[in-house]
């Protein structure tokens, strides 16, 4: 008996809804991405060789510049927007919805509060020229600690975060000690500290 040979076909696979799906994906990504403006100062933070991963997301960052300058940033714009509106509460101001969503979408802030409304209604183009002279840090009163204040409003605004210090290695010791102190203050027992890694050293002396 003589076999029937079935004729032998390439698969033909339609590439189409995969590329599809990627462009959709890609554009999804564009869209809802947001990027976060630069920060006001820079800072070169001491090396550690002891290091944990902090949490994506609900924490806040107290940034001590080299010349001193305190600057305080929550994540989260939600949380961002509660709390300008809490602090505005707390000095008898009033900020609008455009001044709202400009702090919301901001990144750290170092102008004490009789600044803030002159900065929030600076142009986005022109903020990052702003002179920022620093929160004050004045652990004499509670109002005129303008860090305390910041840190008592973001618990309530950001849902009690973690606390990150972000600190310069050449930041002067009376400056670092005063954020310190404002945070013992506020009962801040425990927060982080942000380094640069530190390379172990591959050979031990005997």
């Amino acid at each position: 008996m003589s076999k029937v040979k079935i004729p032998k076909t390439s698969v033909s696979i339609d590439m189409t809804p995969m590329v599809d799906m990627a462009f959709l994906l890609v554009t999804f990504f564009i869209l809802t991405t947001q990027f976060r403006p630069d920060e006001p100062v820079q800072v070169s933070t001491p090396s550690s060789t002891s290091t944990s991963n902090p949490p994506e997301h609900g924490k806040v960052i107290i940034t001590i510049a080299p010349d001193g300058r305190v600057f305080f940033d929550l994540d989260n714009q939600l949380f961002r927007s509660n709390l300008i509106q809490k602090m505005a509460e707390s000095y008898g101001m009033t900020v609008n919805q455009d001044e709202i969503n400009a702090f919301a979408t901001g990144g750290s802030i170092g102008v004490p509060m009789k600044q803030m409304k002159d900065y929030l209604d600076t142009p986005a183009s022109d903020r990052k020229d702003y002179v920022q002279t620093g929160i004050p840090v004045d652990t004499t009163e509670y109002l005129s600690n303008e860090l305390s204040v910041w840190l008592v409003n973001a618990r309530i605004a950001g849902n009690n975060p973690m606390i990150l210090i972000k600190g310069d290695s050449k930041a002067n010791y009376p400056n670092v000690k005063n954020v310190f102190t404002t945070l013992a203050k506020k009962n801040v027992l425990r927060f982080g500290l942000i380094t640069d890694e530190e390379a172990m050293p591959k050979d031990l002396p005997k």
